[in-house]
């Protein structure tokens, strides 16, 4: 219905119509300031599309041929090659080879040096290791559970250029490459895989079935490793590939287990240990992550549809048998009260001193519980009096083994109670914990539930919560082991880098308990331990609980022998013990294991104890310290002379790597590029749940909105290098790795137009040695790579890849690329025969030198380009990985050629900077003024090269006397000893260069000023390094020569307005 009423009033929820209010005064300035805005933006976009409007009616500018000359599309790559044979070197005027690309550059290589073994040991003439040393590493095996991640990728760069380094140094050469069977992990992800594919458990199948089952698995996925590990350009010999399973590596496990056993240090005894119900197994501490909680909190738990709450004590009472009074505990697992067999005070806590001696009586199983007195008890924690479960608890089995106490276990191995825990059998734990706190309501036993701080260990495969368990095990005293270990490093044995990881396995083994190596598994080494039984007694093909009763031996056999001369007389039976032992017990035998040890081979005489043991500092306890507890044992001999612990990789936003946050990086994917479709894709084919991948699915947008870019693997080998700096994490960001990616196109173009300037008839000189008729420039390059190579080599020594990568980069980029190329333009185009040969000869040099100092960073690369460089005569080297390093050669070490050429490109580079900043491009009249005699000479013998090489200049002239500088020039000033002036009288505007150079000036001033006030400050000669307070007063020096010369310079722009 229509309605009269104004816009601005509003029906009431009676409908009848009121009148507005009327607005304030400033309710109108904000509507008119509104309008206002309103206004000016409709104009502004009137005027815009009246403008594009206008342009759309222009006609279309030609563009220069070109610009609109489209590119030629390159046609993909198909490699010719036969694998095996060298690569088929295509022509770089070829479409592919056209720009850098790393499939084209990548491939044929890696197939080639492996059939031809170079990764092979190279022995001497006498079949010895060469003069020059032997180098070993052990790669860390990595496990057949699937694909390799970024980590991995870190791991291999850090080791490759090492092997590359010292092969190329010309010693005896051995990276060890080889697979770990691990236990855990490989059974967990074939029990899922088994599960979802056919509903299917490994009892299902069997042991022996499930066995093939997990090889099947094993052989697939060794496969795609392999593949993972070449196309990175590891250079392991795979001739030596070993696997923890492999047959001498597994009798390699049994010697060991027997030989400690026999000298008391592997040991059965029923103890506490970390059970997984999930996993139905022991863990070490090491397996296991803990998480911290401020009070309560709900947590996802395995095969529980609810989370279960923690972060709470539970506190109830205990009646006292024969009487009317309570005694109150608290606890934070309240399900274990079930398995309560005593109760704990302080012997002089005098609250609870009459009850000692007594009984309290069990609410729900027939039990009485005896109150001890026990130190152990704080009385000010909690009520003073503790619940004791020696069976599931550390301290209390502590306490249960001191006082003697029934030890009760309560708990089936999938985590169900069992018959011990009454109307409570066959209850998951868990749901047991909610029953037990409404049975203690329901009788008036229950006292109270409070937020506490506790600490919760999961596994770290299932995710389950760990139980305390008490189980008959086989551990491994380490304590005497630990010391043996420790004595190594501190003596200088084993040298452990960063400091940091050095300190932390001091802080472990000093600290260290036993070993527990018994792992209810299928899939590993099965222990070579037999139960005895003697005569008649019944066993069910199980072990039995007594300690007393095992024999071991290398097999049933030298069992059997051992229970016939330990039980004379008696019939025997022996049963196999089922369990197979800790992953990381044949871990800690590998670098003398993979050698041939227990036998006596070639390979351990020339190459333990290993040179470098490189791995991640995360696992310096779980593999480092045994190995070197377990080589000293079994070998009488440390089992490398050192290790290198590298960063973890974490995210670009600092996190950890995993699979749930979508963070989890293929190499390959790094190396080929790959869409975020892609990507994402990858997540779904994994076990996450539906959260879990939309989680992931958004990082995955986040750092690779584009996807993942064609990087190639010698830019993300470099980059990993260049990442490694000795902190404990790297947070990868692939915009690093594809700007290395850009940076070998860099290499890749300058090498071809090197190549252009030998010309294609170029044949080098025998040798590298100078004729010392090198010009000022070749001398330079010359110097600087000896530099470089002297550095990288120290760097390399001392596990400096940081500093490694920046030396050769630098020479590259800034020195080979940017300078000598370019500088050398003019003496190869217009200099007499011999000045334009002499320049060839040191290109060559200094690039074929490039090429071999950055090769153990960018394997691919290098060879592809060495290959296509002539070779010097009698030089039958076949391969860049066999080349020599360069070395430190005291003929190229030239500091004065450094120095003067440093000056001439300064001189060449503020010329062109001063020119740009004046916008002047030709007739220009360039004078320099150098402000002592070697300057001079240096400017002078240079000149010609000067004015070559900076377009433009039509007059050079080089002045000894401030006064000669004619006025109505701009000024850039490099140092006290040279200064470059630009005419620009006539050519610019008076009023706007005093005003620029005022400013220029007033900078200096303050830079110089802060300079001093640092200098001037108390402690700065005390604590300010000597090379750096000479830094600083070299910086003071240039600041007042940069003044001087600009106040002048406002002099004399003022003679010229006047």
């Amino acid at each position: 219905m229509a309605t009269n009423a104004p816009q601005d009033q509003n029906p009431t929820a009676g409908g009848v119509v009121e009148p507005a209010k009327p607005k304030t005064e400033k309710e109108l300035e904000k509507e008119r300031k509104a309008a206002e805005k309103k206004a000016k933006f409709e104009a502004k976009q009137a005027k815009l599309a009246a403008a594009k409007k206008e342009q759309a009616a222009k006609p279309k500018k030609e563009k220069k041929e070109k610009e609109a000359k489209k590119e030629e599309a390159v046609p993909e790559y198909v490699e010719e090659t036969p694998k095996g044979e060298k690569k088929i070197l295509k022509s770089l005027d070829d479409p592919a080879y056209k720009s850098y690309n790393p499939t084209v550059v990548e491939s044929a290589w890696y197939d080639w040096w492996e059939k031809e073994g170079f990764f092979k040991p190279e022995f001497g003439p006498d079949g010895k290791v060469k003069p020059e040393g032997v180098f070993v590493i052990p790669a860390p095996p990595p496990n057949v559970t699937g694909a390799l991640h970024i980590g991995h990728a870190l791991t291999i760069a850090i080791q490759d250029t090492l092997v590359r380094w010292e092969r190329m140094r010309g010693k005896t050469v051995l990276f060890l490459p080889g697979f770990d069977h691990a236990g855990i992990s490989t059974q967990s992800v074939v029990e899922k895989q088994l599960w979802k594919q056919e509903k299917k458990t490994r009892h299902d199948l069997g042991r022996e079935k499930f066995i093939d089952l997990v090889w099947d698995w094993k052989d697939e996925y060794h496969k795609r490793i392999k593949n993972q590990l070449k196309r990175m350009g590891a250079s392991y010999d795979w001739t030596r590939e070993a696997f923890t399973m492999d047959e001498n590596l597994s009798a390699a496990v049994i010697e060991t287990f027997v030989r400690l056993h026999d000298e008391g240090i592997i040991y059965r005894d029923n103890r506490l240990v970390n059970w997984c119900c999930k996993l139905n197994t022991t863990l070490s501490n090491l397996e296991l992550e803990t998480e911290e909680l401020t009070g309560r909190k709900f947590l996802s738990v395995p095969d529980y549809d609810e989370k279960v709450e923690f972060g709470i004590i539970v506190s109830f009472k205990y009646q006292i048998d024969g009487t009317d009074e309570f005694i109150t505990v608290a606890t934070t697992r309240p399900e274990t009260m079930l398995g309560d067999t005593a109760i704990a005070v302080h012997p002089k806590d005098e609250r609870y001193t009459k009850y000692v001696g007594k009984f309290a009586k069990h609410p729900f199983v027939d039990r009485l519980l005896p109150i001890v007195a026990d130190d152990y008890v704080e009385m000010e924690f909690g009520t003073g009096a503790v619940k004791i479960t020696p069976a599931h608890d550390p301290n209390d089995f502590a306490i249960g083994k001191r006082h003697n106490l029934e030890f009760i276990n309560i708990l089936n191995d999938n985590g169900t109670f069992n018959e011990n825990t009454g109307e409570f059998n066959g209850m998951k734990r868990f749901d047991a914990r909610k029953v037990v706190i409404q049975k203690l309501k329901d009788i008036g036993h229950y006292v109270s539930t409070e937020d506490n701080p506790m600490t919760i260990k999961t596994c770290t495969k299932s995710k389950d919560v760990i139980e305390p368990l008490l189980k008959p095990q086989w551990w491994v005293s380490q304590k005497d082991l630990a010391e043996e270990a420790m004595k190594a490093v501190r003596e200088g044995q084993i040298k452990i880098r960063p400091a940091v990881s050095e300190k932390e396995f001091f802080t472990w083994l000093e600290n260290i308990q036993d070993w527990c190596i018994s792992r209810q598994l299928w899939w590993g080494h099965q222990a070579p331990a037999w139960y005895v039984y003697l005569d008649d007694e019944e066993h069910g093909n199980v072990p039995g609980e007594d300690i007393t009763r095992w024999v071991v031996g290398q097999d049933e056999q030298a069992a059997q022998k051992k229970a016939d001369e330990k039980f004379p007389g008696k019939k025997i039976t022996l049963v196999r013990d089922p369990d197979v032992l800790d992953t990381w017990f044949s871990s800690g035998l590998w670098p003398f294991s993979t050698l041939g040890w227990p036998k006596d081979t070639s390979d351990f005489a020339n190459f333990y104890p290993n040179s470098v043991l490189e791995t991640g500092w995360d696992i310096l306890f779980f593999w480092v310290a045994r190995m070197v507890m377990l080589g000293i044992k079994m070998t009488g001999s440390i089992p490398f002379k050192e290790v290198f612990c590298h960063s973890l990789v974490r995210d670009s936003e600092g996190r950890k790597m995993s699979k749930s946050l979508g963070n989890v990086v293929d190499p390959l994917d790094v190396i080929n590029g790959t869409p975020l479709q892609a990507l994402h894709d990858k997540l779904l084919a994994g076990n996450l749940d539906p959260k879990e991948v939309e989680t992931a699915k958004k990082y995955q947008k986040t750092a690779f909105p584009d996807g993942i870019p064609q990087c190639g693997a010698d830019a993300m080998h470099f980059a990993f290098c260049h990442y490694t700096t000795g902190g404990r994490d790297i947070n990868m960001d692939i915009k690093v790795v594809d700007g290395y990616r850009k940076f070998c196109n860099k290499m890749y173009q300058a090498t071809k137009f090197a190549m252009m300037r030998l010309g294609d008839g170029f044949v080098p000189r025998e040798t590298a040695a100078t004729t010392g008729k090198e010009s000022l420039v070749e001398k330079w390059i010359l110097h600087k790579l000896n530099k470089a190579a002297q550095n990288t080599n120290k760097s390399l020594e001392e596990r400096n890849f940081l500093v490694a990568t920046d030396e050769v980069y630098r020479y590259w980029l800034y020195e080979f690329c940017d300078v000598y190329i370019e500088n050398t333009k003019p003496i190869i185009d217009a200099g007499t025969p011999e000045q334009k040969r002499s320049a060839q000869d040191t290109l060559y040099t200094a690039l074929e030198g490039a090429l071999c100092l950055i090769h153990p960073f960018m394997p691919f690369v290098t060879e592809e380009l060495w290959q296509r460089l002539p070779r010097r005569a009698g030089d039958a080297t076949r391969t860049i990985c066999k080349a020599r390093y360069p070395q430190f050669t005291p003929e190229f070490d030239s500091p004065e050629s450094e120095s003067a050429y440093d000056l001439v490109f300064q001189v060449i580079k503020n010329t062109r900077s001063l020119a740009a900043e004046y916008g002047l491009k030709s007739d220009m009249e360039v004078h320099l003024l150098g402000n002592d005699a070697t300057t001079v000479a240096t400017l002078k013998d240079q000149q010609g090269s000067i004015q070559a090489l900076v377009k433009g200049i039509s007059k050079l002239t080089v002045l000894e006397k401030p006064e000669d500088v004619p006025h109505g020039c701009a000024a850039s000033v490099l140092g006290e000893n040279c200064v470059v002036y630009l005419l620009v009288k006539g050519r610019v505007d008076v009023d706007a260069e005093i005003s620029k150079t005022q400013k220029k000036l007033h900078k200096v001033v303050e830079s110089r000023k802060r300079t001093e006030k640092s200098m001037q400050s108390k402690d700065y000669k005390a604590k300010v390094k000597p090379e750096v307070q000479e830094m600083d007063q070299k910086k003071v020096q240039d600041l007042l020569a940069e003044e001087k010369t600009l106040e002048e310079l406002v002099k004399k722009f003022e003679g010229l307005r006047a």
